[in-house]
């Protein structure tokens, strides 16, 4: 697998409004008649990247009307298994490829190119009305969360709080964000208990937490920023107090250990289209701003300089 981070179930079709007659009679890639690029694209992935992919396949379609950008939300797993499948030029992930699925994509001959574009503070939210919680610590969410977890009740966690059914809303096993949660709160990957909302779309996790009282749940920063009337953030305390995730926080690392970097990856062959080659490109172009407006924090210019550098290199 190339990687640059040394030195740093549906598609939903967006086109634009006059795309069929654009594009009639076209081939399904290459470029126009005066040269812009034109064919189609699958991208699929994490749902916690999916708004900056979403924002940034609109703008580029703005300027690339030949093309087509199909966007797939199956989780990072789920994304993974269809770009290492060729169903997919590009993967969006909360996480790095693990080993058996890099194993795949060598296997159908797909050699990922990975792109580090910015930084995430995995959010805990809690319902609005809860009034009681403001901060959990690390062993907090542990035992909550853990296989083996007995906790039913907010008053199981501080004997101070109500006893008041906790509700557990989380991403679903195909989700980058369940594995970097259990891995580091809970202690080992993929290790959680089973009963409670599992979806691998942040919006379903969202209005699971906003319509629960005794709600608690996990998800990417950008779903709270998008919704911050219908939850309430909660601050993580890793042992040196409680700290809000928050651009500072993400930045410096304070907010631990739920600062997490992610990732956009690119089939090698497939970026000698152009119109694939387009999108990248595009998307390192914009994404520091883009990440910015949903919620994330985006990575030092320079990086941004340096994956432009290395995709002119591919």
């Amino acid at each position: 697998m190339a990687t640059i981070a040394e030195r740093y179930g549906q598609w939903s079709w967006f086109v634009c409004p006059l795309l069929p007659l654009l594009v009639a009679g076209l081939s399904a890639c290459g470029r126009g008649a005066e040269g812009e690029p034109r064919g189609s694209i699958h991208v699929d992935g994490s749902s916690t990247v999916y708004p900056i992919t979403e924002a940034l396949v609109e703008e580029f379609l703005a300027e690339h009307p030949g093309v087509q950008v199909a966007v797939g939300v199956s989780g990072t797993g789920g994304g993974f298994k269809k770009f290492c499948a060729g169903e997919a030029e590009v993967a969006d992930a909360s996480r790095r490829l693990k080993g058996a699925e890099l194993a795949g994509c060598e296997a159908s001959g797909v050699d990922p190119v990975e792109y580090p574009i910015a930084l995430d503070g995995l959010s805990i939210l809690v319902n609005p009305a809860n009034d009681f919680v403001s901060c959990l610590t690390v062993g907090e969410l542990r035992e909550i969360w853990k296989p083996e977890s007995v906790i039913e009740s907010w008053r199981q966690v501080r004997p101070e709080w109500p006893d008041l059914k906790i509700s557990l809303y989380g991403p679903g096993i195909d989700s980058g964000s369940f594995d970097y949660f259990t891995e580091h709160i809970v202690g080992e990957e993929d290790a959680s208990r089973a009963d409670y909302a599992a979806s691998e779309d942040d919006n379903v996790l969202v209005h699971g937490v906003s319509g629960d009282r005794g709600a608690l749940g996990y998800f990417g920063h950008a779903y709270y920023v998008e919704s911050a009337d219908m939850l309430k953030l909660v601050a993580v305390d890793a042992g040196d107090g409680c700290v809000y995730p928050n651009p500072e926080t993400v930045r410096s690392g304070e907010y631990k250990p739920l600062t997490r970097q992610l990732f956009l990856y690119a089939d090698r062959a497939a970026l000698r289209r152009s119109e694939v080659m387009s999108f990248v490109r595009f998307y390192f172009e914009n994404v520091a701003r883009l990440a910015g407006e949903v919620g994330y924090v985006p990575l030092p210019a320079e990086h941004y300089e340096d994956l432009l550098l290395d995709l002119k290199a591919n």
